[in-house]
């Protein structure tokens, strides 16, 4: 039993160490770069060591990237420290995949500027598939509904979210809506 015990241990650890780019740039700690945004740079990039190249004027092409953001991103990757930091994480193993620099410019995504809440549980998809595709489309994911949200997509066992979208009238969509949407069947 002692040896099933370590196994999954070891089995444990070593998925501990694949992650996406955008979950290991939230992961730094950036300061003002949270998951959204830790998200866009990742698909804007495509890489890391592309992100760390960055000019802050590359920066700030990047959707919700403005000043701000740019100069504590290019503070950040000016640190020895935190680059060292970085080594020693992919010498240990960490890494995840990397593809090409998304071409795509913002403006031309269809759910650009678009806030969207997740509430429930999804049939077919799970709440980060959901998120990544929204975003992927240009949208926002916001944990929370205000009368800001254009819509709720709501799954089984959807709570207070659902809740305050009805009360605040904003379009409810379950996943075949979010798939219509995604495809351009729905407009918001």
């Amino acid at each position: 039993m002692r040896t099933k015990s370590a196994q999954n241990l070891l089995d444990a650890i070593h998925r501990a160490r694949r992650t996406t780019l955008a979950r290991f740039i939230y992961a730094l700690g950036i300061r003002h770069v949270g998951e959204s945004t830790a998200a866009n740079l990742a698909r804007h990039f495509g890489a890391l060591d592309a992100l760390m190249r960055a000019t802050y004027e590359a920066l700030l092409e990047v959707g919700d990237v403005g000043p701000v953001i740019a100069a504590s991103i290019r503070q950040f990757f000016a640190q020895p420290r935190h680059i060292e930091a970085i080594k020693q994480l992919r010498a240990a193993g960490v890494h995840w995949p990397e593809r090409e620099r998304e071409n795509t410019k913002e403006a031309e995504k269809p759910l650009t500027g678009k806030i969207i809440a997740l509430t429930g549980a999804l049939p077919t998809l799970t709440r980060e598939q959901a998120k990544e595709k929204l975003m992927t489309a240009g949208a926002k994911v916001s944990a929370s509904v205000s009368r800001k949200t254009a819509c709720v997509v709501a799954g089984a066992d959807a709570g207070k979210k659902l809740t305050q979208a009805e009360a605040l009238g904003l379009p409810v969509l379950d996943e075949e809506g979010l798939h219509q949407l995604l495809n351009g069947q729905i407009k918001l």
